[in-house]
């Protein structure tokens, strides 16, 4: 009894890596590029989200060759900045833009980098485990219309409610520090 309660809970573990049908990660993705601050543009809302403003994202290698993830984002509500901080480690090979990431121990949720932009690596959408969890990402607090434009077709065409889309404001909040990894140390 033992051994099935534990091969479903790692079934169920294992669940939260996969992906939506619809979505396929970039291939030829360069992590070295990847790395360092990115702002969310968009957004299908979430309860550890809900109410935050000027989220960001900030990526770093760890020294078990995982990357140090932390995310911020102002709460106008509580008057102060959130941070949630967390580890990602590649689910197939390093050129492919997959990987599971865990803020919660030896929980991991899948992160599906399914469009980038590969020249210049200025923006990302992205996906979670299902078509409930997508972003878009920018290197600047502002991004072209026709990037969300083609944000909005893409998630639509894969399933997505673009509908229940949140743009996230990031011009009302107090400023973040100028470095968010040294507020504190990474999972």
């Amino acid at each position: 009894m033992r051994m099935l309660l534990l091969l479903v809970s790692l079934w169920g573990l294992s669940g939260c890596t996969g992906m939506p049908d619809k979505v396929t990660p970039v291939s030829g993705f360069e992590l070295n590029r990847y790395l360092g601050t990115w702002y969310e543009i968009a957004r299908l809302d979430h309860s550890f989200e809900a109410g935050l403003s000027q989220v960001t994202a900030h990526y770093s290698m760890r020294e078990d060759g995982g990357v140090s993830v932390l995310n911020r984002g102002f709460s106008a509500e509580d008057k102060h900045w959130q941070q949630a901080q967390g580890k990602a480690y590649f689910v197939e090979d390093p050129n492919t833009g997959y990987l599971k990431v865990s803020f919660f121990g030896p929980f991991y949720g899948a992160y599906v980098i399914f469009e980038l932009d590969k020249q210049d690596y200025q923006y990302a959408f992205v996906s979670g485990p299902d078509t409930d969890y997508l972003w878009l990402l920018a290197r600047t607090p502002d991004i072209e219309q026709e990037v969300i434009q083609k944000f909005e077709q893409m998630a639509k065409d894969r399933g997505f409610n673009i509908d229940q889309l949140i743009y996230v404001e990031h011009a009302s909040a107090p400023k973040q520090q100028a470095n968010p990894a040294s507020a504190g140390s990474a999972e």
